[in-house]
């Protein structure tokens, strides 16, 4: 699977700002080693998936996600 990068939309951009993590720390969980594991009790419309991990400013954090097929050119 290759990586290209992050959507954020105003409710997920709200809910960072009500914990006080910064979009970007965040993304810095995914440039390291973080435990990831299926999150089904939370949407029966879409497969979530929940990280765990530290940022680069060394905070522990639990995001929750999804993943986004991006057609191939």
């Amino acid at each position: 699977m290759q990586f290209v990068g992050f959507d954020w939309d105003a409710g997920n951009r709200a809910k960072c700002q009500k914990h006080v993590v910064a979009i970007e720390d965040i993304e810095s969980l995914f440039h390291r080693t973080i435990h990831v594991a299926p999150d089904p009790a939370h949407s029966s419309q879409e497969e979530r998936l929940k990280a765990i991990g530290v940022t680069d400013k060394g905070r522990h954090v639990l995001v929750v996600f999804t993943l986004s097929a991006v057609p191939t050119p």
